[in-house]
């Protein structure tokens, strides 16, 4: 994946709290095995968690030096295209750039969504967090959730090839949700029910879908500094690292690897293979229209 050197990179898009202390109150989730309990915890918030931990150690290994510099740094694609945190920014401005136009060509409006970066908890409209629970998307500030280290965790703990699409593919996913809350979907997830085919598992595949629709049309959206795209190129590679990725946040990868047996009727994302299939649906077609999962 590589942006273009010379757009601008908009930072307004991207809240960085990572120096802040979050003051007492209850954290969504604790130790022991995160991975599995942060699938319970998508029903709480009503929103996804992505089914991962993370315990907020991680860094990314090319990140900028410290929190709150991220508006001083990351100014360029050219800085994107050599700092993790600065790459998050141009991704969440592509994603939300795509939408933006994509919702004015069916007559309608985007609102825009900030991403949060934070260390090892967070306060939302949702509640209080932590980084256990991995990306998630809060309907009630309509705000994406990240702790950078999750990518780390991503690659280590949960097999996934990682590379800078992983990455991407993370973002999409949660704007995804973004999408269907403005498209009032999102709240189908809310009826408590698990398993295969529940609603839950439905929103979550088709948040993997719009993030596949979202990487089809990556190449050919401009950015308003430019009137280029942001992300010059998209190479076979890059798709198959969003699919490994997806893969790897499958119910089924995660029950196998944490409690040794796969129950389908607890799962509240969807299979790995449907993950997949559901990502490669929205990046074939490029049509949102193709991503119903409830039908």
């Amino acid at each position: 994946m590589q942006f273009d050197d010379d757009a601008n990179l908009d930072t307004s898009e991207v809240q960085d709290q990572r120096s802040s202390r979050v003051p007492g109150g209850r954290a969504t989730i604790g130790g022991g095995l995160a991975g599995l309990l942060a699938l319970i915890l998508g029903l709480f918030f009503g929103t996804d968690q992505f089914g991962l931990s993370s315990d907020g150690s991680g860094t990314p290994a090319t990140s900028v030096s410290s929190a709150a510099q991220v508006q001083q740094q990351c100014r360029t694609g050219s800085d994107a295209n050599s700092k993790d945190d600065c790459r998050i920014v141009a991704v969440v401005n592509s994603v939300q750039d795509f939408w933006r136009q994509e919702f004015a060509r069916r007559n309608a409006r985007y609102s825009g969504a900030s991403t949060v970066f934070f260390t090892n908890r967070v306060s939302t409209a949702c509640g209080a967090a932590t980084s256990a629970v991995g990306p998630f998307y809060c309907p009630g500030d309509r705000k994406v959730y990240l702790d950078l280290g999750f990518f780390d965790e991503l690659r280590t703990k949960f097999g996934s090839s990682g590379g800078p699409f992983a990455q991407a593919y993370v973002v999409a996913h949660e704007y995804g949700h973004h999408v269907q809350n403005l498209m009032g979907t999102l709240s189908r997830s809310q009826d408590g029910r698990t398993g295969q085919n529940s609603n839950a598992v439905k929103v979550e595949l088709q948040a993997d879908c719009y993030a596949g629709v979202w990487a089809r049309g990556a190449t050919r959206t401009p950015d308003e500094s430019t009137g280029r795209p942001l992300i010059t190129s998209l190479t076979d590679a890059d798709i198959r690292d969003g699919l490994d990725a997806a893969a790897a946040v499958g119910d089924d990868r995660i029950q196998e690897r944490y409690q040794g047996r796969v129950t389908p009727e607890s799962w509240t994302h969807g299979s790995a293979q449907q993950r997949q299939q559901w990502f490669y649906q929205g990046y074939k077609t490029g049509d949102m229209g193709r991503c119903n999962t409830f039908g």
